[in-house]
């Protein structure tokens, strides 16, 4: 059985001896006689490559990626008996932390502290002496309540560190409960939820019935003071409705590290809004923990036993 690798991440797997494993180059078709493997592995692979290995992999019978959303393999054309497996798991701490720091440098007003070190200009009104309580902006995560929506590993990760600095956390999915020791609610629960929240969090995921989910509708229920975080993907985010609400003041601001194209044009008029934080698809980008991964669910294909991260064929 061939396994093949991703050059795009060192992956130091140890693989039963009857499994060859060969890396491959993700910017490039792959090589006619790799063509015969079984898996392939993917991280970071552009679509066009991605694509011609769906079409020229006749024997493949299992995709890994080690991506936490398995959108792009989903789109680029596998036979629908190819299983996908996703890599949940594998960016739970980076994207906590890179949405903590968003969340911080909101409530700090790094934007407009470094716009006004571009300009050489001390910004006395945003230092010195600051109100202990500020019930009309979002200035600190103590007392302050923070949505998440899409509540799964990642914000299982996150939902602590927020706790821990003083926020209260409350997390929307598709079923009300508890989740990793917060409540969880549903998006039908918005009209009461949403006009308390300093901060909406949104780890969606790209689906169908996610596009642009993050829209006119949900900015007019937030409060003026609130602050949209947006690190799950850009395609649900209503990026017009965004601005509409930034520019007449119904939210306060917006940290984005995803967009609906990607690298945002440089035309966009997100890039010219003071009170907009923009990353570049930075929160991810390390898949801690996927060679162990691999090992583990090569291990289960060879069992024919469960796959961990199944995510198509629906299990």
């Amino acid at each position: 059985m061939k396994v093949l690798l991703p050059d795009s991440v060192e992956l130091d797997v140890t693989l039963p001896a009857d499994v060859t494993a060969v890396v491959y180059q993700i910017g490039a078709p792959i090589p006619e006689e790799h063509t015969d493997a079984e898996i392939l592995v993917v991280w970071g692979n552009p679509p066009a490559p991605l694509a011609d290995a769906a079409q020229r992999l006749k024997r493949l019978r299992w995709v890994q990626t080690l991506a936490a959303g398995p959108d792009a393999v989903l789109q680029a054309g596998f036979a629908p008996d190819v299983v996908v497996t996703a890599g949940l798991g594998l960016h739970d701490q980076t994207v906590a932390e890179h949405t903590l720091t968003l969340v911080l440098a909101a409530a700090r007003r790094l934007n407009l502290l470094v716009r006004a070190q571009i300009g050489h200009r001390w910004a006395g009104e945003l230092g010195g002496r600051q109100p202990v309580k500020d019930t009309g902006a979002f200035r600190t995560l103590r007392d302050a309540h923070v949505v998440i929506w899409g509540f799964g590993g990642i914000a299982g990760t996150l939902a602590p560190l927020l706790a821990a600095l003083g926020a209260r956390v409350t997390g929307v999915a598709r079923t009300a409960g508890e989740r990793h020791g917060f409540p969880v609610v549903t998006a039908a629960d918005f009209p009461e939820l949403l006009p308390t929240a300093d901060v909406l969090i949104s780890i969606l995921p790209a689906t169908a019935s996610t596009a642009g989910a993050l829209d006119a509708t949900v900015f007019g229920l937030l409060p003026p003071r609130a602050w949209v975080v947006n690190v799950g993907r850009g395609s649900t985010l209503d990026e017009t409705a965004l601005l509409d609400a930034l520019r007449s003041g119904r939210i306060a601001g917006a940290a984005l590290d995803v967009f609906a194209t990607e690298p945002l044009p440089p035309a966009s008029e997100l890039w010219d809004q003071p009170n907009v934080i923009i990353t570049p698809h930075a929160a991810g980008g390390r898949p801690v923990g996927a060679a162990g991964l691999i090992e583990a669910n090569v291990a289960a294909f060879l069992a024919a036993q469960p796959l961990r991260n199944q995510v198509w064929p629906h299990p």
